[in-house]
């Protein structure tokens, strides 16, 4: 399987990578411009660019770049190596690491209507749409058509199908705290970036307490967005839906979620009329 096609399945299994790319070199080195490789998150490589104490430096800075999400680019020189260089061969290279994100995950939990319109909206703004629910009439392709993944699984489970990385947006959107109460604990061990419940104050509170008294720490009950979205006095599926994807928007770009009406200064001269 070449590289680009590998990538492609990372891609659509919501997985991240790093992909490496000599971009130049001089005089006598391994393998040349255009050499590739592949470095997993686990620290797996498939491709090469070289091997020896080279690759190796080089697999390190790629597992930095899929945790920091910041692109490199690196030059080894095959000269000295009681200088620091990487071999004795005599030229240079400069690499190029591109970290490869997954593609902005949004993991539903609750495929009624609620689940159904931000499954809709979402797929719409480009996430990729994972929805779960333990109802197996709620999670056809017919009742879910917006889907990328469909999991027929308690809730408890969802973290055992699913792979939860930096990229994955999780939203209950389900139908009672006592499932809530089930499924958080694992979903709160994981990476995701959000994790949002659906319902009133109150039904969050209920639900805090009881995770308080089943032991979960409150730092890891303080990740929970709940309610969660922007408030727009929202009351139908859609517009809740708005509300909530409205929210994760903000989350990823760095908004405020305050209005941008800007009024315009008089900056006509003191005492002139209007026109």
């Amino acid at each position: 399987m070449g590289i680009f096609q590998r990538l492609a399945e990372l891609e659509s299994a919501g997985k991240s990578a790093a992909l490496v790319t000599i971009v130049a070199d001089q005089g006598s080195v391994p393998r040349h411009a255009g050499s590739k490789m592949l470095v997993l998150p686990d620290g797996s490589a498939e491709g090469t660019i070289g091997g020896g104490e080279m690759e190796r430096q080089v697999v390190n800075e790629a597992l930095e770049a899929i945790r920091d999400g910041s692109l490199r680019i690196k030059s080894y020189s095959f000269r000295d190596p009681g200088q620091g260089d990487v071999g004795v061969c005599g030229g240079e290279i400069k690499v190029l690491i591109e970290p490869i994100k997954p593609q902005p995950t949004l993991l539903i939990i609750g495929a009624g209507h609620v689940g159904s319109a931000v499954a809709h909206l979402g797929r719409w703004l480009g996430f990729r749409i994972v929805m779960s629910d333990d109802r197996p009439e709620f999670i056809t392709p017919e009742a879910a058509p917006d889907a990328d993944e469909r999991l027929h699984v308690p809730i408890a489970e969802v973290t055992g199908k699913v792979s939860i990385n930096s990229q994955t947006y999780v939203l209950l959107t389900t139908r009672g705290v006592d499932i809530d109460v089930d499924g958080l604990p694992a979903l709160l061990e994981g990476p995701a970036p959000y994790i949002g419940v659906i319902g009133s104050r109150r039904r969050w509170e209920t639900t805090a307490h009881k995770l308080l008294e089943a032991g979960v720490s409150k730092r890891s009950i303080d990740r929970v967005t709940s309610p969660m979205g922007l408030e727009l006095n929202a009351e139908t599926p859609e517009e809740i839906a708005i509300s909530i994807l409205a929210e994760i928007i903000m989350l990823r770009r760095g908004g405020s979620g305050d209005p941008m009406d800007h009024h315009v200064a008089d900056r006509r001269p003191k005492g002139a009329e209007p026109t």
